[in-house]
This record gives C-alpha cells, structure tokens and sequence, in this order.
C-alpha cells in the first residue's frame, strides 16, 4: 500500500500541505462515506471553499469517487483500485430516512451488456431502503 503522500503523488497530484491534510483525513476514516459537511465538521480550522476544492480534485483523480445516493447532498467515497488504476466501483445502501449511506467494498458492480460505440465513464450501484436502526424505530411507534 502507498502512503498517503505516495498516493496523492502516483495520481498526479501536486502535495500541498493542505491536501495533504485533508487526504490524511479522508483516507484514514472509519466510515466509508462521507459528505463536505461532515469534513468540516472534523477540520474546522478549514474553509469549505478549500475542502470543496480538495474534494473536486481528489474526485478528478480518481482517488475519490462521487455516490448521489438521492439525499440531494453529495458523498464521497475512496476509490479501490486495481492494478490498472481503474476504480473497481462497489454497491452502496442509502437509507430513504436517516439518509445515511454505506459501502459495501466486497459487493461489485454486475457487468452490464453495453451497446457497441457507447463509452462508459462511471456507473454507480445504489440500494435504497431502511436501514436497521430506523425499521426499529418504525416497528416501535406502530
């Protein structure tokens, strides 16, 4: 595994300290995805502009890779690569209540027959449902 200034550099990206930190932050998370806001949530010292950016880069990169899970508030989420450096793309759960969305990274995406001459630039894989938490709270007020 590269470090995460290896990383940044293997994907083309001038190593600010900035994105750096940032990197630093999104790579070493414990949740799988993640939103602008909850970035600045836990980097408060950093402006949104500057996230945003960050984001957007590391997004252009394929390091990171955009999930519109219908919350109408974009999500990220690391990139797994293979020896390509093509993103291996992964299903994802969205929760229609809570809105919280996670990765399943072992689940990929089924190939699917694509006509001749279409080029495929990204697909995404999203199940929407309730999760566990809020079927609970559901079964509870009934």
């Amino acid at each position: 595994m590269l470090s995460d200034e290896e990383s940044l550099t293997h994907a083309g990206i001038r190593v600010t300290a900035v994105r750096m930190l940032i990197w630093q932050q999104i790579r070493h998370r414990t949740e799988g995805i993640f939103s602008l806001a909850d970035l600045e949530e836990q980097m408060p010292t950093l402006d949104r502009s500057t996230l945003f950016r960050t984001l957007t880069l590391l997004s252009s990169h394929h390091l990171l890779h955009n999930v519109d899970d219908g919350s109408g508030s974009q999500k990220y989420c690391l990139c797994h690569h293979d020896d390509t450096r093509t993103c291996q793309g992964h299903a994802h759960l969205s929760c229609r209540v809570c809105h919280q969305t996670i990765c399943l990274t072992d689940v990929k995406i089924p190939q699917l027959p694509i006509p001749d001459g279409f080029e495929v630039e990204e697909t995404e894989y999203i199940v929407k449902g309730i999760c566990p938490s809020c079927a609970a709270k559901k079964h509870l007020r009934m």
